[in-house]
């Protein structure tokens, strides 16, 4: 317990899925999180819960992570509400069941938008808050599909991929100019949320699918669990790294 006490967290996709778990382990260890989403509804009913538990621990902001001018408000929320920020969780995305054939250029913009220039607006947005809270650490949400091929999520595959690029220059940048803010990826496979739900149902997967291959179903708290680490100062020396947590899915 403790493990994020005096520590001030965004999380971005917080009001379901991987977000909210990734919310719940961040209070639980005693940071201050502030809740973004484009579910207003979902995202207030969170914090609510939150507050309920550990008082004035959370606040929700309505953020659509596309939005530039959005992103500097949100950071400025989170200082101004909690006085500075040390931790940043790119985790807001979408995804589109489509191949390389199928793919509109649309729906190839919109789901990069979300999730590799929402990525790089985060980033660009939290470094000088970090930077001046003392440092800090950045966990973006990559994805398996970053490495296997999975042609019926191009556009998803895509995006991961930037993030994981990405996630490694941010590293280096802000380890160059002494910073003190660590950047990593988390690369989850297989794990039990509404998107990945959602995505299986398109393509006729069944739940019982997944539980049935050797690697099985993750829950998210799987991934919250390895969010904490990432954010807390026990993996101060784990940088610009990818954290593959996927049961190992993709050494078979």
């Amino acid at each position: 317990m403790n493990r994020l006490e005096g520590k001030v967290a965004i999380i971005t996709g917080a009001a379901s899925g991987l977000g909210r778990a990734d919310a719940e382990a961040l209070v639980r260890e005693g940071a201050k999180v502030l809740l973004t989403d484009v579910n207003e509804a979902s995202g207030l009913d969170l914090a609510s819960a939150l507050n309920d538990r550990h008082s004035g621990c959370a606040q929700f902001a309505l953020h659509d992570v596309r939005d530039e001018a959005r992103w500097g408000e949100v950071v400025a929320e989170a200082k101004r509400r909690f006085g500075g920020l040390h931790i940043l969780v790119n985790n807001a995305g979408v995804v589109v069941v489509a191949t390389p054939e199928t793919t509109t250029l649309e729906q190839f913009r919109f789901t990069n938008a979300v999730m590799s220039e929402g990525v790089f607006l985060g980033c660009k947005a939290a470094i000088p808050v970090m930077r001046d809270s003392g440092g800090g650490s950045i966990v973006n949400m990559s994805s398996v599909a970053s490495h296997l091929g999975y042609p019926m999520f191009f556009a998803y595959s895509a995006a991961k991929g930037a993030v994981r690029a990405m996630t490694k220059a941010v590293a280096v940048h802000c380890q160059a100019n002494k910073y003190h803010i660590r950047c990593n990826s988390i690369h989850a496979g297989a794990i039990d949320t509404p998107m990945v739900a959602k995505a299986n149902a398109e393509l006729g997967i069944k739940r019982e699918d997944y539980e049935a291959a050797p690697w099985g179903l993750g829950k998210p708290e799987d991934v919250a669990n390895l969010v904490v680490y990432l954010a807390s100062d026990e993996s101060r020396f784990v940088n610009g790294t990818e954290i593959l947590i996927d049961n190992a899915l993709t050494v078979q």
